[in-house]
């Protein structure tokens, strides 16, 4: 008898347990006490004693000897990385790179607006970039450059004038960091890159030291220790985007998908780790016993680890759920509001109309995963453990900030006067109305004369 890796559930027929279990993956070991006391010790320990401390947690986490004045990656190791990568990877970086550039060139078109809402009234913005910016880039399950393409390119492009990054170096080795990587900081012009353990460097990157500088926003996605080091740092002033943690998937597809590229898409986020989960939702059981025919077949073909980490996120993380009909599949996808969604139907613009909540919704089978994961240019961190709902993908948008913009004329703050005035009395603030009728004495707007 073929193996049946989807776990399947029939929403209709599940308890409140099953569905909350389903819902939360695991985040709750994001916040686990006895994993926040441990992380607390690093990001203390980085506080207080620098880059020493970064090079205890490199010796003890990531069992090599790196000593302080090693921690910043070398020119002669920005030069050696590119002989070290071939030139077809190389150009698929590059193809990458701009593809993220463009999207967010255009997001972040916009630096200022004003607009007259009322006559002698303009109220506008003034777009500018964050002071300084630390991203993190795993590196513990294999190398990943294109985190840093779609971390660092929105970061030049909003233009953030510091921009360090923090990786851990490649396992097993003596400290030496991916070269992938660094080929794609010298592709973005980023100069700044530091060897660190997970939570070590982003602690480093919060508090500043001998070596690393201080940034005032810090993201990246990273395991549950990784989060909550970001978490952590959180108390402390250093600014960051929750929660960049293990992959995720929803696929909603009727019975017009076709079932061998649906296994495929299934694999897809599934292969990335044991925390990882996919999910097909389908309004067809039919659909859901062929799915699992070939998703067994393609299982096999699946080296190790790949393979053990994908029957963890499909039958144990995630599955199939079986829904009445698309209407309570968009419901069960917006309760779940995953980090990627896959929409497989009839009708893919009708289904989309009924989402809210995702961090990213890409629509047919000819825009798989993979190809958002790299090359199509939208984001690719994204919110997972069901932020989708408050937050969203880390783009240009992510690096800049907003100032407000104002403009009053004498005749707009005198037809205004009394509301301010009203608001000022009733919140008891004597000073705020003393400021508007100092404009308006004797009817001059403040200028004095009549």
């Amino acid at each position: 008898m073929r193996t049946r890796p989807l776990a399947v559930i029939n929403w209709r027929d599940a308890d409140e347990g099953t569905r909350a279990r389903l819902l939360s993956r695991g985040t709750d070991r994001i916040f686990d006490p006895e994993l926040r006391e441990s992380i607390v010790e690093i990001v203390e320990d980085v506080r207080e004693n620098g880059d020493a401390a970064v090079s205890r947690a490199l010796a003890r986490f990531d069992n090599c000897d790196v000593p302080p004045d090693r921690l910043r990656v070398t020119e002669q190791e920005f030069s050696a990385a590119r002989s070290a990568v071939d030139a077809e990877l190389q150009e698929a970086l590059r193809v990458a790179i701009a593809g993220i550039r463009a999207f967010n060139e255009h997001l972040a078109r916009e630096r200022e607006w004003r607009v007259e809402i009322r006559p002698g009234l303009v109220v506008g913005e003034k777009v500018t970039p964050i002071a300084s910016a630390g991203l993190f880039v795993p590196s513990g399950k294999g190398s990943f450059p294109s985190v840093l393409a779609q971390l660092g390119a929105p970061a030049v492009v909003a233009g953030v004038p510091e921009i360090a990054v923090v990786v851990p170096p490649v396992p097993g080795g003596s400290g030496e960091v991916d070269p992938a990587v660094l080929c794609v900081a010298q592709e973005l012009g980023i100069a700044q890159v530091f060897r660190a353990n997970g939570p070590a460097g982003v602690a480093a990157l919060a508090f500043g030291t001998e070596r690393i500088p201080r940034v005032r926003k810090v993201l990246g996605p990273g395991s549950p220790p990784v989060q909550v080091a970001q978490i952590e740092c959180q108390r402390f002033g250093t600014h960051t985007q929750v929660l960049l943690g293990p992959s995720e998937s929803l696929i909603i597809a009727d019975d017009s998908a076709d079932v061998d590229i649906l296994a495929a898409d299934l694999l897809n986020e599934a292969e990335h780790g044991p925390d990882s989960s996919s999910l097909l939702v389908t309004d067809s059981e039919q659909l859901v016993a062929d799915v699992q025919d070939a998703v067994a077949e393609r299982l096999g073909r699946l080296p190790e680890p790949r393979r053990s980490y994908a029957l963890q996120a499909l039958g144990v993380n995630g599955g199939a759920i079986v829904t009445r009909d698309l209407v309570e599949a968009t419901d069960v996808a917006n309760a779940y509001a995953p980090e990627h969604m896959l929409v497989v139907t009839r009708d893919d613009e009708a289904v989309l109309g009924r989402l809210e909540h995702a961090g990213e919704i890409l629509l047919g089978q000819h825009t798989p995963i993979s190809a958002a994961n790299y090359v199509l240019g939208v984001p690719a961190a994204l919110p997972t453990g069901g932020f989708a709902r408050v937050t969203s993908g880390v783009t240009a948008e992510s690096f800049l900030k907003r100032t407000s913009i104002a403009r009053a004329d004498a005749g707009v703050l005198r037809a205004l006067a009394p509301a301010i005035v009203a608001l000022s009395d009733h919140e008891g603030f004597p000073a705020h109305a003393a400021a508007v009728r100092a404009r308006l004495q004797g009817g001059d707007g403040g200028t004095g004369r009549p």
